[in-house]
């Protein structure tokens, strides 16, 4: 049996509406598509059915990634965790870099969640490997790959 993979709730739920707007409206807009295809006649020579059915096969791909992710996560909703304070996966953490060159703000989610624009780091990046189990006031040593950073934890939370 595969590893459960940690998600959050958020996390979960885009999944969720993605595999629904695929299963509801893409899936039978391409089965549509490759319907009118058919009544075209020579499918040998018709770019607009295999069009189709490229784009079928990609989509049918996406909705077993989808689902393979989804049996295989562990979904965790931050709200309902209580960490006294410790940074566990889901907690939202405001960092000031050594040297006061500025505060961040990262959420710790899944690998999948990952979006370092968004502010939602994965749990399996070098920064959140240093700051699990830390609390808010301590000193992090992040080994980065321009070298090692130095980050005051500011202030953690669980929303």
């Amino acid at each position: 049996m595969a590893a459960k993979v940690p998600m959050t709730a958020r996390g979960a739920a885009k999944l969720r509406e993605e595999l629904t707007h695929l299963k509801t409206v893409v899936r039978p807009r391409i089965i549509e598509a490759i319907s009118e295809a058919r009544a075209h006649g020579d499918l040998k020579e018709n770019a607009e059915y295999h069009a189709a059915r490229e784009q079928q096969g990609f989509t049918e791909g996406r909705i077993s990634e989808i689902e393979a992710k989804l049996s295989n996560a562990q979904i965790i909703d931050v709200a309902t965790l209580h960490a006294d304070g410790r940074v566990v996966f889901g907690a939202t953490v405001e960092l000031e870099e050594a040297g006061g060159s500025g505060v961040v703000v990262y959420q710790i989610v899944g690998d999948d969640e990952a979006d370092i624009k968004a502010g939602l780091i994965s749990v399996s990046s070098p920064i959140a490997r240093a700051l699990i189990g830390k609390e808010e006031g301590e000193l992090v040593t992040v080994q980065a790959p321009g070298g090692d950073k130095q980050f005051e934890i500011l202030s953690v939370e669980y929303k």
